[in-house]
């Protein structure tokens, strides 16, 4: 899993209650392809146990700078880790890390290293707001630690819902992602992504609407984020969760997503257009439940706003284009027409029929048509490989204007 393989990560666990979930966290990077090695503070010994990590990394874990034999682990594990991640991190391990402090393996690895830090804190919700806590913070980010902001939801027991929550283990994989994905064009850019449905009413209960999920627009969206992108997702409802780390726009009709696109083009380098904006609206929406009786409704229909047409002028000289045809019969030579009218640098071509692609499965089969006539054909993928497959298209294109 892209940017995992090959790669070794240092994972620090100290003491705290959250704990137990960074164990989770040691199995998604070494699933990911990343070697593994675990160093525990003193203090989350007592809550779990060297073996338990031991069998999700298949390596023995580090514990103490003074045992045996580790008179130098620091200085190793310093050096081949391509990135440290201290899940949780306590209020005390924060306070010593921002003092400076090298008194166990953890804290040495951290003087010593210069690969890219990134610290989770995780503690009662009134520890994290103390003022001493949150200054120390401030200090590790202005060192050039990545610290992340803890959730918010269920704390210890008997201690309710607040901030201080470790975020979970799935959110700092992407954290880390991040942070291990090699320099991009894409670092620094604005990216804008469209995402699933949209839903024209037809009166207060009723809509017009598609299948799509949003999972294709949402997987480009997380990867270009993941490559150093400033992302804003413009989405109608979606079938999956909104990707970590970008701004999530929320709309319903095709109409609010047309503004929503024209008001980010602003100062976008890229659009990638994966939604799947509806093509008609009624032509008038009742104002109470249209009720079902023996002669069935005549619906009329109008037009939806041409989101690419319509924002066409407002795009800034330069920016990337992708636009995506899903269609059901001449799937290419249609692609190729809507490539041309509108003005696009790639389309994305899918057949709605094919099982493997389309609405409503993690798969997807797709042929990229381009500007200046090329084609390239995809073979089945997760629809997390053909957002990284676009989106090098995408970095190709920035690199030549």
């Amino acid at each position: 899993m892209r940017p995992f393989d090959g790669r070794h990560v240092l994972l620090g666990v100290t003491g705290g209650i959250a704990s137990y979930k960074a164990v989770s966290l040691a199995r998604l990077l070494v699933q990911a392809g990343a070697t593994v090695d675990v160093v525990l503070s003193r203090s989350a010994r007592e809550f779990v146990g060297a073996i338990t990590f031991e069998a999700v990394t298949g390596r023995a874990t580090c514990a103490d700078i003074l045992d045996a034999g580790n008179a130098l682990a620091h200085i190793r594990l310093a050096k081949t880790a391509d990135l440290v991640v201290v899940a949780p991190a306590t209020a005390d391990f924060i306070a010593r890390a921002a003092q400076g402090r090298a008194d166990d393996l953890l804290t040495a690895v951290l003087l010593a290293t210069r690969a890219p830090v990134l610290v989770s804190p995780a503690m009662n919700d009134g520890m994290w707001a103390h003022r001493q806590v949150l200054a120390n913070a401030d200090h590790l980010q202005s060192l050039g630690y990545h610290v992340l902001e803890p959730a918010i939801g269920p704390l210890a027991f008997g201690e309710g819902v607040g901030p201080g929550r470790m975020p979970e283990p799935e959110s700092i994989l992407v954290h880390c992602g991040r942070l291990l994905e090699p320099i991009s064009p894409l670092a620094g850019r604005h990216v804008v992504v469209t995402a699933g449905p949209t839903r024209e009413p037809v009166d207060p209960v009723r809509y017009i609407g598609n299948r799509s999920s949003g999972r294709m627009g949402v997987a480009v969206a997380a990867a270009a984020w993941r490559r150093g992108a400033r992302v804003t997702l413009v989405h109608g409802p979606l079938a999956v969760a909104l990707p970590d780390g970008v701004t999530s726009v929320a709309v319903e009709t095709t109409r609010e997503m047309r503004d929503a696109v024209a008001q980010a083009l602003a100062d976008a380098d890229v659009l990638v257009m994966a939604a799947a904006p509806a093509d008609f609206t009624p032509a008038a929406v009742a104002d109470e439940k249209i009720k079902k009786t023996d002669d069935a409704p005549v619906l009329a229909l109008a037009h939806t706003p041409d989101i690419l047409l319509d924002t066409r002028a407002l795009r800034r000289p330069g920016t990337i284009v992708m636009g995506f045809a899903l269609e059901t019969t001449q799937v290419e030579e249609h692609a190729a027409a809507k490539l041309a009218r509108k003005g696009l640098d790639f389309i994305v071509a899918n057949d709605a029929t094919d099982p493997q692609g389309g609405f409503g499965v993690a798969t997807n089969r797709v042929v990229i048509l381009d500007a200046q006539g090329g084609r390239e054909e995809l073979p089945v993928l997760s629809k997390a490989d053909v957002a990284e497959h676009l989106l090098d298209r995408v970095t190709e294109a920035l690199d030549g204007r």
